[in-house]
């Protein structure tokens, strides 16, 4: 098995990696149950909404398993997600604010996650600054 990179102890899903984990474990479940139903059940009351609450959670997905595996290139691939939910909560977020019209019902990430105090734009930068600080703790331990 490949050794997870990370700090002292541990790999990316190790100390605060493993509250990520968690996190992003129950964010995937939430959303992509909500989303399920809606897309089954109400898909033309607002479809916009409901697909990008699908693509939330297929990211939170993505990350969780990358956070999991461990190693450089989850590592990377999960610095670039963390990365794009943060651009797609910024850009939904200020999108339900400026044209709710455009949104007959909320996402994970209408006004910036408000409906989940939040947490949709805490986490990718609790995300960011937890992968940056492993590749750091990562690249002093091999120097």
């Amino acid at each position: 098995m490949a050794a997870k990179s990370g700090g002292s102890g541990g790999g990316i899903s190790s100390g605060p990696g493993k509250l990520l984990v968690t996190l992003y474990g129950i964010f995937t479940v939430g959303a992509a149950s909500r989303s399920l139903v809606q897309l089954t059940t109400r898909f033309d009351e607002a479809p916009l909404a409901y697909v990008l609450s699908a693509v939330a959670a297929l990211v939170y997905a993505f990350i969780t398993v990358a956070l999991v595996k461990g190693g450089e290139g989850a590592r990377k691939a999960a610095l670039a997600c963390c990365a794009v939910e943060l651009l797609g909560v910024l850009t939904v977020g200020t999108w339900t604010l400026v044209e709710p019209s455009a949104f007959p019902d909320a996402t994970v990430w209408s006004d910036y996650g408000m409906g989940y105090l939040f947490i949709p734009v805490i986490l990718p930068v609790t995300g960011l600054l937890w992968l940056r600080r492993t590749r750091a703790a990562t690249s002093t331990a091999l120097a």
